[in-house]
Order: structure tokens, then C-alpha cells, then sequence
């Protein structure tokens, strides 16, 4: 399905979604896709409940079989130089989505993702937002309607605890990224999680 394409994996600090985006990098490789992770200083650096930063590099590493990008000078060259086929952001947070919503490049994966629209290639969200129906809303509304960029279906996963809450069913990511080099989005974008 990804036979020879080339992926850049995007992984910002939605800490609590790394056990389920990790463990699919698999399903990206089963698909034919060489997989280069590149991630934001927080998953770098941050030590939480579910890890530290050491830890997710090693298993994100293992997982790619690629070194991390991590700085923007490593990012720079996804552009004309060294282009991706398809860059696909997983987990994105409403930080990271605030930002590239409005021009901002300041982590290697807004880098990563800049580059590829540039070249005229698909980027795809998958979106990890406590606030994606609060005021980040405007900003995902923004990117839904942008040319080559893409979404992960998405739902509300918790609407009575967490009535602003969006998050991605990752389990649809390569889908969504085959659909997407094919430029067209994976349907419906607007999805239930809420038993």
C-alpha cells in the first residue's frame, strides 16, 4: 500500500497517546513505508507517568529502525533537498496545532511539516487536543480547509468528562496516509468514540 514512500513521523507531547502510536509504526513498515521519526523538544526531554523521554526515543528508534530528528537545522533539508513523500504528525497537540495553523516553526516537526508543503506533498494530523472544541477549535477548522493537508479521523473521546477533548483513532493511520498521496481524505473525518 506504501511500497517505497517514504513517511515522516511527526510525535509531539501528547504523552498519554505514545503507547497507542508507537506499537503502529509497525503497520506504516508492513505497508512498504520507510518511517523517519522526528520529534518536538518535549518528547525529548519531558519525564512523566508514562515515561521519560530516554525511554520513548529508544522505543520509538527500535520501532523505525532510524534515528530521531529532534532540531530544526535536521529538519531543514526535508524540503527540495531531501523531500518526504508524506509527512503525518501522530499524536499532534493543540500547542502543535495553534502554531502550524498560523505560520509558526519553531520544533523540527513544524519544520518537518512546512518542508513538505512546500514540495506540494500531503501532511496528515493526527490530532490529540484537550481544547479541540474550545478555542484551538478556529485553528483545526483552519487546517481542515488548507490545501494537502490531511486528518486522521477523529471524535470526541470522552464528552462528559472532557467536553473539549479530540483525539484521533489511530488505528486508521495508514489509511489515511495511503488516502492522502492519493490526495484525497479518508471519510468520515468526524468519528464516535463515546460508548
Amino acid at each position: 500500500m506504501l511500497e517505497g514512500k517514504r513517511i515522516g513521523l511527526g510525535i509531539t507531547a501528547s504523552h498519554c497517546t505514545y503507547a497507542d502510536v508507537v506499537p503502529k509504526i509497525e503497520s506504516l513498515k508492513q505497508a512498504g513505508a520507510q518511517v523517519v521519526p522526528i520529534i518536538t523538544p518535549s518528547v525529548l526531554h519531558a519525564a512523566t507517568r508514562f515515561g521519560t523521554g530516554d525511554e520513548w526515543v529508544a522505543k520509538i528508534e527500535a520501532a523505525t529502525g532510524e534515528k530521531v530528528v529532534s532540531s530544526i537545522v535536521e529538519a531543514e533539508p526535508f524540503g527540495p533537498k531531501n523531500p518526504l513523500d508524506c509527512m503525518l504528525i501522530a499524536p499532534m497537540t493543540g500547542n502543535s496545532i495553534s502554531k502550524f495553523a498560523n505560520a509558526a516553526t519553531d520544533s523540527a516537526v513544524l519544520m518537518a511539516a512546512k518542508a513538505t508543503l512546500r514540495n506540494g506533498s500531503p501532511v496528515v494530523i493526527g490530532i490529540s487536543t484537550n481544547d479541540g472544541l474550545g478555542l484551538n477549535g478556529q485553528n483545526v477548522m483552519k487546517l481542515l480547509n488548507a490545501k494537502n493537508i490531511y486528518f486522521i479521523p477523529f471524535g470526541q473521546d470522552d464528552p462528559l468528562q472532557k467536553p473539549t477533548s479530540l483525539v484521533a483513532d489511530f488505528s486508521k493511520m495508514v489509511e489515511t496516509v495511503h488516502g492522502a498521496i492519493h490526495k484525497k481524505q479518508l471519510q468520515p473525518i468526524l468519528i464516535q468514540f463515546f460508548k
